[in-house]
Formats: C-alpha cells, structure tokens, sequence
C-alpha cells in the first residue's frame, strides 16, 4: 500500500525543508501548499481586491483554505497509484480532529503518516524574518496574535511523529535518523 506523509505544523517550524528531507528518503512525490497554491492565491487575492500577500486573514481562511487542501488531496491522489508522497502544510485545524488521519485514508486510499514538525516560537519567527516572504509580513507585523492563532503549537491529538525542530538549521530524519 502507498503511504502518504503529512508534514504539518506552524509557519517557521521547518515544514519544508523537513518535507524535501522525507520526499528524498523515500522517493515520494512532495507536495508542498506554498508551491502548489502562491501564484494562483495571489491572482486571486488581487482580482478579488485583496492583499495578494494575505495568508493570516478571516477572509484568506475562509475562502481559501480548504480549497488548496482539496487542490492538494486531488493531487496526492493522482500520485499515489505511483509511488508515495509527501504533503506539507500546516493543516491546524485538522490536528484537532482525532479522526482526521483515518478520513485521510479513506480518500486518498493509503496509509497516512503524520509528522508533526515543531520549535520554538523565538526560532520560527527569526526563520520568517530571514526568508523573507512578502506573504510573512502579517504575521510579523503583529506576532502575539499570530502566535494566538496556533494555540501555542498545540500537538496532534492522535498518534504522530514528533520532529523537534528546535536547532537553526538542523533537523533529524524520523526515517533514517540522519541529521541534516
């Protein structure tokens, strides 16, 4: 059976880098939302009158969200008859739901492996600040509410792999142990 790796957790944590990691290790196909959905959701943004660079907003969630998730679910499917793959994202909501892995499942007909990448906020926010992203400037601008927004990273509440992320620019494998 083909698995499917959902890399998840708060911006900054290391999601990505984290995510190419595992997709080389074992030879998944990564998906990632930032690649799969940035200039679609800035067109849209702006024909819609937005701030293309909106990411934190009640309308961005709203109208947004769970479109590029289903974008990404439609192509994790189209992949996995293949091979594995990896979906990186932040899916917080989802982590609350303890069924959530199971209704992933289902649909995309493989087993679902969630890691949960985390670190502290003092690392995520200096990670935003050095990568620079326009799309970051929200969640800078007024860091205590965005820090509001994930609940202090609140876990999954079903079984995960935990990645600590807590060091600059080291991560280690959950697969092959190897820090990188």
């Amino acid at each position: 059976m083909m698995k499917a790796f959902i890399v998840c957790g708060a911006p900054g944590a290391g999601k990505s880098t984290y995510g190419h990691q595992l997709a080389r290790e074992v030879s998944a196909t990564l998906i990632d939302i930032d690649v799969v959905s940035e200039r679609l959701v800035r067109l849209a943004l702006a024909l819609s009158g937005k701030d293309p660079n909106d990411r934190d907003s009640h309308f961005f969630k709203d109208k947004f969200r769970t479109p590029i998730y289903e974008q990404m679910f439609d192509i994790a499917v189209d992949n996995l008859f293949l091979n594995h793959v990896v979906i990186v994202g932040p899916f917080t909501r989802e982590l609350q739901d303890p069924d959530w892995p199971e209704t992933l499942a289902n649909r995309l007909q493989a087993e679902v492996i969630v890691h949960y990448v985390t670190c502290d906020p003092a690392i995520r926010k200096k990670r935003i600040q050095i990568r620079g992203h326009s799309r970051d400037r929200g969640k800078l601008k007024d860091w205590e509410e965005y820090l509001q927004y994930y609940q202090g990273e609140n876990r999954p509440c079903f079984e995960h792999v935990l990645i600590d992320n807590n060091k600059e620019k080291c991560v280690k494998s959950s697969v092959t142990g190897k820090r990188y």
